[in-house]
């Protein structure tokens, strides 16, 4: 299986990640080239050693990185990988703070607002949540679906904890009793890809699926403020039931209220922007590209950095100019940022993108009616032959029909 590549950016620190390592850097416009590298493969805590239903030893992981996320502040960056770990970081210098073990391999997961949890979402459906202040505590169960998590956030003001499963709900939570439930947001019709509660707008969430939808939502009442279908963006358009728009990466930018929008194994970024007065979603642009796009992640400043399989331009720079995005061909930081990845360049290579595994979590249908209805009228048509014949008389031996003797009748059905 393809290991995932990312892009994250929080503050002037940027970590692109692949494989089992990632790098971190700043794009502050100073002479600071300082470069943090960590690989997965050497951190010190290996999980125990868990035994599958057969009493035999379960598979082992491959130390690839499933998850990352910064905390609001940019102080703090977090990881999970393929070995059921979690790994802390402080940003600020780099340094390893702990490695923790998970109960299960995980999905997603995010700090709350005071920065003092980690939540981890894992395949199973629960969150778990892991102390920051406490580097070595164990993890606490708060909540569980009864399917797969894709995502989790927190609200701004960590009163509520929003989860995203693979059965189109997205459920919203009280964060200090995480079984009293707020609210369901019920419409989506395919699983739930991701979501996001917007930072300067806290009582508005987006949302998209694999039902090819963005979705903005009034989350506290569960109430369904607009919805937008991807797949009616593209020139030309795609029929409805084509399975290629699971957003893979959603990213905001609080000036003019901008969000980009990165479907699964599309090289394609659409931008919208947040109508806060009309509460709806005005698309804008298509951005498209020559190669396989892998992750996208807006700067403070307005700038859309755009992550993609490409040695030669593995990182490209997107402004808006008079109202229009563009890409930006000189740029100190983007030359000296492409030109880390260019180093280290094994890492990413044949990497898939952050939403490569949505293929499988499409619904299956099976049209079973059309076989049962031809063996139902073939069984009708072999008990129809079978009454004629006993209708019928039988032949003699000379082969003339037999007649009955008076008193005889002839058996039927």
């Amino acid at each position: 299986m393809a290991s995932s590549a990312g892009l994250s950016l929080r503050g002037q620190a940027l970590v692109v990640r692949g494989g089992s390592r990632f790098l971190a850097t700043s794009v502050a416009d100073s002479d600071d080239a300082s470069l943090f590298i960590y690989d997965c493969s050497t951190a010190e805590t290996k999980p125990q050693e868990n035994k599958g239903e057969d009493g035999q030893p379960a598979e082992k992981g491959s130390d690839r990185i499933l998850a990352s996320t910064f905390s609001d502040s940019g102080s703090y960056f977090a990881l999970t990988d393929d070995s059921k770990r979690l790994i802390l970081f402080r940003t600020k210098p780099w340094q390893c703070l702990s490695v923790r073990t998970v109960v299960r391999r995980c999905t997603a997961l995010t700090f709350t607002a005071s920065e003092e949890k980690v939540l981890v979402a894992d395949k199973s459906g629960d969150v778990y949540s892991f102390s920051v202040l406490e580097p070595e505590g164990c993890g606490k169960l708060e909540l569980g679906h009864l399917s797969m998590l894709l995502d989790v956030a927190v609200s701004p003001d960590d009163r509520y904890v929003l989860t995203a499963d693979r059965d189109e709900k997205i459920r919203v939570s009280w964060s200090a009793a995480p079984h009293n439930i707020e609210s369901f947001c019920l419409g989506h019709t395919e699983f739930v890809s991701r979501i996001f509660v917007v930072p300067d707008q806290p009582e508005l969430l987006l949302s998209t699926s694999g039902d090819g939808t963005l979705r903005l939502w009034e989350y506290r009442s569960g109430r369904e403020l607009h919805c937008c279908r991807v797949s009616g963006l593209q020139e030309p358009e795609i029929p409805q039931d084509e399975k290629r728009f699971a957003a893979s990466r959603i990213t905001y930018c609080c000036q003019d209220s901008c969000i980009a929008l990165l479907c699964d194994s599309i090289p394609v970024v659409y931008i919208f922007q947040l109508d806060i007065s009309k509460q709806q979603l005005v698309y804008k642009q298509q951005l498209a590209f020559q190669h396989r796009v892998w992750d996208v992640a807006f700067e403070e400043s307005q700038s859309l950095w755009v992550l993609q399989d490409c040695r030669e331009a593995p990182l490209v720079l997107w402004q808006p100019v008079q109202g229009r995005w563009q890409s930006v061909s000189e740029n100190d930081m983007l030359r000296k940022v492409s030109g880390h990845l260019q180093e280290n360049w094994d890492m990413l290579e044949g990497s898939a993108g952050v939403g490569d595994s949505f293929s499988s979590l499409y619904k299956t249908t099976f049209d079973n009616m059309t076989t049962y209805l031809k063996k139902k009228e073939e069984r009708l048509q072999q008990q129809l032959k079978k009454r004629q014949r006993r209708k019928s008389p039988q032949p003699g031996p000379n082969g003339h029909t037999k007649k009955l003797k008076a008193g005889e009748a002839s058996v039927g059905c």
